[in-house]
């Protein structure tokens, strides 16, 4: 299912994992070498084209970040029955899209910042799309071509402030404050979006446990949908909603988003500091 990953002059239909990372104070993208031992360096950009240097970093000696730089990055809520029914909502008629802005996003192990007036602060564990070539109006048997990877994401929300701006038809602040999208750890590029299991645990306890065979809106529908209306490009992410059992953060806390085939997203909870 994924997107064609060029390496040098070879295009390989393959699974990579792949992994942007700072060394040296150096970014670099790259891919996860198996078993994790390591990330085989690579010049380019997985929307350009990838090639191996020959170089090996240890995991340990690198900085793991967001695996995308600045994205676009879009919403979809209320994409699970579970999730609408603990909202008291009723179904949409139409999907409800929202997006965060690109400031907004942090890699795997930095920090989500509580801010200082925050009063509820809810995470919300999610699969990420993230789109490998410009795409309009794309049929959803077709999306797959148009996908380089998927990531796990974290649609962090401050509830009281959504909640005020939803009531005149605006959704950003609530959602788009700094630090409110962590993205990560890796864009894996062969997976099957269709059942993967979805889990977001804080502080070690489960708190959310779906799959997302369960969406209402699948992957392909969700490409064909805002591509009808929209041009996507390479880089975009699109969270594509989250399931039940959603709730509150506090500072001192840590959240972990895991999905089947990625990894773990892993993100402490700090108060902001004026």
């Amino acid at each position: 299912m994924g997107h064609a990953v060029v390496f040098g002059c070879l295009v390989a239909e393959v699974s990579v994992r792949i992994v942007r990372y700072a060394v040296g104070g150096v970014r670099h993208y790259g891919e996860l070498v198996s078993g994790e031992a390591g990330i085989a360096r690579c010049e380019g950009n997985p929307f350009t084209g990838l090639s191996p240097t020959g170089d090996v970093d240890e995991i340990g000696d690198v900085v793991i970040l967001a695996p995308l730089e600045r994205p676009r990055i879009f919403g979809f809520a209320y994409n699970y029955a579970s999730h609408i029914d603990e909202t008291d909502r009723a179904v949409p008629e139409v999907p409800v899209c929202f997006m965060k802005p690109s400031t907004a996003v942090v890699g795997p192990d930095d920090a989500i910042v509580y801010p200082a007036d925050g009063e509820l602060v809810h995470f919300e564990g999610e699969l990420v799309v993230v789109i490998g070539k410009e795409a309009r109006h794309v049929k959803p048997s077709e999306a797959h071509e148009y996908i380089l990877g998927y990531t796990c994401g974290n649609d962090v929300s401050d509830r009281i402030v959504q909640r005020r701006e939803s009531a005149f038809g605006t959704l950003l602040i609530g959602k788009g404050q700094d630090t409110f999208a962590p993205l990560g750890p890796v864009i894996e590029t062969e997976l099957d979006p269709s059942a993967l299991s979805l889990t977001t645990r804080v502080n070690g306890a489960v708190m959310q446990s779906a799959s997302t065979a369960d969406l209402l809106l699948a992957v392909p529908d969700i490409i064909g949908y805002l591509s009808r209306y929209l041009t996507l490009l390479p880089g975009d992410a699109i969270m594509t909603g989250t399931p039940s059992g959603v709730g509150p953060i506090r500072p001192g806390d840590v959240v972990e988003v895991e999905i089947e085939g990625i990894g773990v997203l892993r993100n402490p909870v700090v108060a902001e500091s004026l």
